[in-house]
């Protein structure tokens, strides 16, 4: 897809979140952030006590699957809109984030209302990849360092979903590593240099402790072949969350069968099967009083870029202090690892 910009992506996102922060159309977060070691993965762990403010609580299992009254990517202020894409006859659009905690932190949705929960369309993927590669390609061009998009999509309830008009993010990875000192890098990244697991096609990390499956993405992928890699890390995962790769052709549009995240850089795609939004960690009765919902930590298809936050500074330091929690948290949100002998069926 050719996007049709007026002007680079980078610098329209750029000059379009300058204006907003500024004139108070979108209200950016700071937060405190480290790196923790879990199972050998460096995880980011982010603190921002702004989200205490906002009502949470044990997740919600009734969210929306139709069109809300309100919809945020229906007409959206023009403060937040980046663009319609492509140009001629737009089937998407890119809009900032309007509570965002990284800055730079943009969205692509349709244009038309679409599920969030409905498998993904080709042109969904091919817009998408297009924002990875304009992005990366321009800053090629004008710096001496690489520049990069991390993409995710939140799918199903128990995904970290927060709005049923389909969308994905993108966050800037240099945006995300800015002012970390440790050892982080991007999880897809770590799991993308892994070799792939005897008999399988499919990338992973044996120390990530819930199942996950990426294959990289050729040079310049068709809308076509885009879906095709989308399509094949789907059905791994629901064999893993189903426990079988056996019964009938799962269907490649309309709802999908189970809650997952994918991730998206301009070289690979990563998914991942999610068995719960949340989890939770001991937290001492009086912040349990003062912050709604401490202690029960949601997390969405950021934990594929290798970060999560938090809401409470007793979840903070509970996670410094002992990161083997991370690895309870991530193990209870996600599936364990299939065999990938039999994923070698698929």
């Amino acid at each position: 897809m050719q996007l049709g910009l007026s002007e680079s992506l980078p610098a329209l996102v750029s000059k379009r979140f300058t204006a907003a922060k500024g004139s108070g159309h979108l209200l950016f977060s700071q937060t405190h952030l480290t790196t923790i070691q879990t199972a050998g993965i460096p995880y980011q762990l982010r603190y921002c006590p702004a989200l205490a403010n906002k009502p949470s609580g044990a997740p919600n299992t009734e969210k929306p699957t139709t069109k809300p009254k309100f919809d945020p990517f229906q007409d959206p202020s023009p403060e937040l809109l980046i663009a319609q894409i492509p140009r001629e006859n737009p089937t998407h659009i890119l809009v900032l984030n309007k509570f965002p905690v990284i800055p730079n932190h943009f969205i692509l949705a349709t244009k038309e209302w679409r599920l969030q929960t409905d498998i993904l369309e080709k042109e969904d993927l091919d817009a998408a990849y297009s924002c990875l590669k304009a992005w990366s390609e321009e800053n090629k061009a004008n710096s001496a360092t690489s520049k990069r998009l991390f993409a995710f999509f939140n799918s199903g309830n128990e995904s970290g979903a927060s709005q049923p008009h389909r969308h994905l993010q993108f966050l800037p990875v240099e945006a995300m590593s800015q002012s970390d000192s440790g050892s982080w890098q991007p999880l897809i990244d770590a799991v993308s240099s892994q070799p792939t697991s005897p008999g399988s096609k499919f990338l992973r990390w044996a120390q990530v402790p819930f199942a996950h499956f990426a294959l990289p993405l050729p040079s310049n992928p068709s809308a076509d072949t885009l879906h095709h890699i989308y399509l094949s890390l789907y059905r791994a995962a629901l064999a893993a969350a189903q426990g079988s790769v056996g019964g009938s052709s799962p269907t490649t549009s309309g709802p999908a069968a189970i809650s997952y995240n994918l991730a998206m850089t301009d070289s690979v795609m990563m998914i991942c099967p999610r068995r719960s939004e949340s989890a939770q960690i001991p937290v001492d009765s009086a912040t349990s009083a003062e912050v709604s919902g401490a202690g029960i930590v949601a997390l969405n298809g950021t934990i594929l870029a290798g970060t999560l936050m938090v809401k409470a500074e007793a979840e903070w330091d509970e996670l410094r202090r002992n990161p083997d929690s991370l690895k309870e948290i991530l193990t209870t949100i996600g599936y364990s690892h299939p065999d990938m002998r039999e994923l070698s069926l698929l």
